[in-house]
């Protein structure tokens, strides 16, 4: 395979970027160089997603884009997109291979053996629902951060969602396999681990929940500290919350989608809680980690929402002690239930009421960065801006970077003195070193 290269691209979640981090190393073992996406390569792979109708577009665009760069590569479309619509994909000129959800690992011996006469296809409509092992461990390059794949599919199945059928049913990885991917992570050098899947909270092994994953790995030899990504607000157990209460590795930091503060738009949603149980999962989080990071998703514009409901909306975040939101308008996803519910809003209505949410993220960054000014909080150093300064997260999830690095390109774990919001100079501890407290952050899937 000697002066082989692959390249990759990945659209969507932090699962997404957690799979292809597994394909990825695959090609790595294999011999092959990974350039970066848009560049010559020999093989290219897509991880897709299918969540709306944008980023489906995005999928196409993106293929075709790694066609017209690498006209004679072998090209590879993988994941969500691939589960709801194979023969869409194949039918693009240049895709060799497209796989879905249970068969993306095996686009590797395709892309590497013999060139079919004709795209490849390979989909199963039923998804496995057995406990599962991944081959590798993922290739996460020149960062401090990995994400560790605990959990696939979901069963919730609710009216706006096409998950279920891009993912299937809800499934847990072999615990011990993620044990080994886990040490494995550590020895290679990333500081932080964040677990993720799909709907993380429902994972089940055995005897093994959840709470038993979290406890298991946050206490690694090695690992500076330990992350749990977006997680369903009926799924969160006590033990999880007293366990970050408890915990030096644990974060103090969870991402709880609401999508509605209105009981009447909760129960369109098919979502499984009420507004009022919603507020007192949070309450419960802000008991135990009482200066934590807390994100939500909020969708606006659902069918049938009214002025009334999105105030209800409106008025329960600004009673919660949210540090940001991600705003998502309404869009129509054919395969969904709210396709069959009518009662679309107008456009711009839906505009209006995202840009209100929008501003209002905004003012809850700003409050809590406000906060932080003069508290010594956690940095893991994780990357290099544009401008070569360090950049990296504190447990709260509020950005920092840091201007010079101390002990060469190999940065600790280190306590810093958080400045104001506007970015003025603060003091880092142990080295004394500077950085900027920066306060914007754009990224779905936390």
């Amino acid at each position: 395979m000697a002066g082989k290269r692959a390249a990759f691209q990945t659209i969507g979640c932090r699962l997404n970027q957690a799979e292809t981090a597994v394909l990825r190393e695959m090609f790595v073992e294999a011999g092959y160089e990974i350039v970066p996406f848009g560049t010559p390569a020999d093989v290219v792979v897509i991880n897709t997603c299918t969540v709306t109708l944008e980023s489906e577009s995005k999928c196409r665009q993106t293929i075709r884009k790694a066609v017209r760069t690498s006209p004679e590569a072998r090209v590879g479309v993988v994941g969500c997109y691939v589960q709801v619509a194979p023969e869409l994909l194949a039918s693009i000129p240049g895709v060799e291979i497209v796989a879905g959800t249970e068969h993306k690992f095996d686009v590797f011996s395709h892309l590497t053996g013999p060139r079919p006469e004709r795209p490849t296809v390979l989909h199963t409509r039923r998804i496995s629902r057995e406990l599962f092992s991944i081959p590798v461990t993922g290739d996460f390059q020149d960062v401090t951060r990995a994400n560790v794949k605990v959990q696939d599919g979901c069963g919730f199945v609710c009216s706006f969602c096409i998950i279920p059928r891009a993912r299937g049913g809800p499934r847990s990885r072999r615990f011990e396999d993620i044990l080994r991917e886990s040490r494995a992570l550590i020895e290679h050098g990333h500081r932080e681990l964040v677990l993720t899947g799909v709907n993380i909270g429902t994972y089940w092994d055995g005897e093994r929940d959840f709470l038993a994953v979290v406890r298991a790995v946050s206490e690694l030899d090695g690992l500076a500290r330990l992350r749990i990504s977006s997680i369903e607000p009926t799924t969160v157990a006590d033990g999880v919350l007293e366990l970050m209460h408890a915990s030096p590795r644990l974060c103090r930091y969870l991402h709880l989608p609401l999508q509605s503060g209105s009981d009447g738009v909760l129960q369109r949603m098919r979502r499984k809680y009420t507004a009022s149980e919603y507020r007192r999962f949070v309450e419960r989080f802000a008991e135990l980690a009482p200066e934590g990071g807390l994100g939500t998703d909020v969708m606006v514009g659902f069918p049938g929402e009214t002025a009334k409901e999105h105030g209800e909306t409106v008025a329960l975040l600004k009673d919660l002690p949210f540090t940001y939101l991600h705003v998502f308008p309404f869009s129509l996803r054919p395969g969904t239930a709210a396709e069959r519910a009518g009662d679309l809003l107008p456009k711009a209505v839906i505009q209006e009421r995202s840009q209100e949410l929008r501003e209002l993220s905004a003012r809850f960054r700003e409050r809590f960065a406000k906060a932080q000014r003069g508290m010594v909080r956690r940095v893991v150093w994780e990357s290099r801006d544009e401008g070569g300064r360090w950049q990296g997260w504190t447990d709260e999830y509020v950005r920092v970077v840091r201007a010079t690095a101390a002990g060469g390109e190999s940065l600790p774990v280190e306590r810093v003195r958080m400045g104001d919001y506007n970015g003025r100079l603060v003091e880092v501890s142990p080295f004394g070193a500077s950085a900027d407290l920066v306060s914007e952050r754009k990224e779905s899937g936390h």
